[in-house]
């Protein structure tokens, strides 16, 4: 029996285009990233780099970037969040069937540009009866260690957990700890279809 859903955010509710940042960083001259930066980058969504250095990082290595030129080609992978799919979590809130989890690789430009351009971030969080950004807990997907904290502090086994996610990396690990998983594809599912998609859950 299915207690809880456990949410992506990217590709899930907000929508991206993930190759955004490559493109506007080509368009600087930048064709490749080195794996120092890869590094940092996943080092800044769990929250052990800040902001500024992860700009500075990024600047160091390609001087012909600007402060401002980083910060909008680090966000320009961000695109809409449709008021359909707030509506949607809202919803399943209301109605209290399960417990709402939010589980999203993020960092704090992306979520600091969210607040700014979605008008609706904080009520789309309150729908949520936990809220984990890899970068305030510190860990990230797909590692287990992060699967294993969310079953910790709600009290859940994973057979009773749904987990959403686009990455195949991550489903992958949650499959293997015991989670339901849906590896949803953006380019033809949606959220808001979850109950005719997984019908065999329900």
């Amino acid at each position: 029996m299915i207690k809880a859903i456990i949410f992506d955010f990217g590709d899930v509710f907000i929508n991206l285009d993930k190759e955004g940042t490559n493109k506007k960083l080509s368009a600087m001259n930048v064709e490749a990233l080195p794996e120092a930066i890869w590094a940092k980058n996943r080092e800044y969504e769990q929250g052990f780099v800040t902001s500024d250095e992860i700009s500075e990082h990024y600047r160091t290595q390609f001087p012909q970037i600007g402060k401002e030129e980083f910060l909008d080609s680090w966000n320009s992978m961000l695109l809409d969040f449709p008021e359909y799919r707030l509506k949607f979590i809202q919803k399943l809130a209301q109605e209290k069937n399960f417990k709402l989890i939010l589980l999203s690789n993020t960092n704090e430009n992306h979520i600091e540009h969210i607040k700014e351009k979605i008008p609706f971030y904080e009520e789309f969080k309150s729908c949520f009866d936990s809220f984990y950004l890899s970068h305030e807990i510190g860990m990230r997907k797909p590692n287990p260690d992060i699967f294993e904290f969310v079953l910790d502090e709600n009290k859940l086994e994973p057979e009773e957990c749904l987990f959403i996610d686009d990455t195949s990396e991550n489903i992958e690990t949650a499959s293997r700890l015991g989670f339901h998983t849906w590896n949803i594809e953006p380019t033809h599912e949606d959220v808001i279809d979850l109950f005719t998609t997984k019908k065999d859950l329900f």
